[in-house]
């Protein structure tokens, strides 16, 4: 009997949630008025974005097809999954809003829906938009970002993105680590190199210094000048001096002065296997790209947080109308943004935990998601 009962529980279950009417009219208002919202400021984008950047384009002569093609079609869905988010929010207090005004949601309430049920098609709506968010963002924005960061550098960023940088310390591999005291990009040229070996019980092997290091492009490897190499063989040291000596050190220059929007250019399969090796190397930018990774999850994760808030919200018909539930709406959307850059800023410069950062701003709003959830109309 107990059996039977379950069966027909779920079954009645899986029967209430077949795609009525009222569902594909919700839907339809959902994604109509997301992809009109997002549509909208993204024309407004792109206009102000051409407005300040024609000068560089005509200066540096850069060819209208690679304008158009190389970096305006890849802007574009990378400025859309950014504040997409932020539209489904703005989407879902306006459509249910009016919704609401009209007295729409009372007689769906009224009609013998309830209000739980109201919210599936919200959600079908929030998961196909969160699916297609997590989508590009892994696999298509890369290389996207590649080809338009690219043209940035050529048309628009002439020096490039390559930064200066001190005090390295790598681990390229097993028992083996690097140290450089400065790093000039332009140039390809560190100062006081020191590479040191180390055997499995954790005593010197070798260790090599030399007070200038450049990089050969032709050959692609690292080639040490004025070099002092001391050996330790047994219970004997051997010291070798010399001009030059190459290195088959498994790093690159782009290892020592990348750009940190150079995240934005990897697939996740890339970004995990570049986080494994930031972790081998004891690198400095290792938080970098743990944000960068949870971050590709959470944010997908808030459209739907995002959107049971919006409903709760604007459910309700209060006094201002829709203007009301606007403005609300956008301050609570802001302040999770300014909240989650925030905890970004609180990892990278302090002790936060990247994934902690990243999921604490969707930890405290479904916790005001739950709270509007008991206070919204039944």
């Amino acid at each position: 009997m107990e059996k039977n009962s379950i069966k027909e529980s779920f079954f009645k279950t899986l029967m209430s949630l077949r795609i009525k009417i009222v569902d594909r009219y919700i839907i339809r208002k959902f994604l109509g008025t997301f992809f009109f919202a997002l549509i909208l400021i993204l024309v407004i984008a792109v206009v102000f974005d051409f407005a300040e950047k024609i000068d560089n384009f005509m200066e540096r002569e850069a060819p209208w097809r690679a304008v158009v093609f190389d970096y305006y079609l890849n802007f574009i869905p990378y400025f859309g999954t950014l504040f997409a988010p932020l539209f489904v929010f703005i989407a879902v207090i306006f459509f249910t809003s009016r919704m609401a005004v009209n007295t729409e949601i009372i007689a769906i309430l009224n009609s013998g829906m309830s209000f739980r049920r109201m919210m599936w098609p919200y959600f079908l709506s929030a998961f196909i938009i969160a699916v297609m968010i997590f989508y590009l963002t892994n696999f298509v924005i890369p290389q996207a970002n590649l080809t338009r960061m690219d043209f940035e550098d050529k048309y628009y960023r002439p020096q490039g993105r390559r930064l200066h940088v001190e005090n390295i310390h790598r681990q390229v591999s097993k028992n083996i680590y690097v140290y450089l005291e400065s790093y000039n990009p332009t140039y390809f040229r560190g100062n006081r190199f020191t590479v040191e070996q180390f055997d499995e019980e954790g005593r010197l092997v070798s260790k090599l210094w030399a007070p200038t290091v450049l990089w050969d492009t032709a050959a692609s490897r690292w080639k040490a000048l004025n070099y002092i190499l001391r050996e330790v063989k047994e219970n004997e040291e051997i010291i070798t001096k010399g001009s030059s000596i190459d290195t088959t050190l498994t790093i690159t220059p782009d290892d020592f002065s990348r750009d940190p929007t150079y995240v934005g250019t990897m697939t996740y399969g890339e970004l995990h296997d570049y986080i494994s090796l930031l972790k081998m190397q004891g690198s400095d930018e290792l938080k970098i790209f743990q944000i960068e990774q949870h971050k590709r999850f959470a944010a997908p994760f808030a459209v739907f947080i995002l959107t049971l808030i919006g409903v709760t919200l604007s459910s309700k018909k209060i006094r201002g109308g829709i203007g009301m539930n606007i403005g609300i709406g956008l301050a609570l959307s802001f302040s999770y943004i300014l909240f989650q850059q925030f905890a970004s800023q609180f990892s990278i410069k302090g002790n936060l935990s990247p994934m902690l950062a990243m999921w604490i701003p969707n930890l405290i709003y479904i916790l005001i998601a739950g709270f509007l959830y008991k206070m919204a109309p039944k």
